[in-house]
């Protein structure tokens, strides 16, 4: 497995952390409109800084490497 930059992955997880810092910054309004109010409000801020991460590693152009490395796993012997 060798890195290789991707201009298109950059911008695709520069979308997705910016979605992500949005969500961080008005997570109690989304939870009191989509999920149960104040006692959802630690879940929604935990899937926001997971959709964070997941932005940073999108951007890096990591999350192929992951999934090649995952699906390697699950089915040994290919491509």
């Amino acid at each position: 497995m060798e890195y290789e930059f991707s201009t298109g992955s950059f911008f695709v997880g520069l979308l997705i952390l910016a979605v992500g810092v949005a969500f961080v910054k008005w997570y109690q309004v989304i939870a009191d409109n989509f999920g149960s109010g104040v006692s959802s409000y630690d879940h929604y801020r935990l899937y926001a800084l997971i959709t964070c991460g997941l932005g940073l590693i999108v951007m890096v152009n990591l999350h192929t490497m992951i999934l090649k490395w995952f699906f390697s796993l699950l089915f040994p012997g290919g491509a």
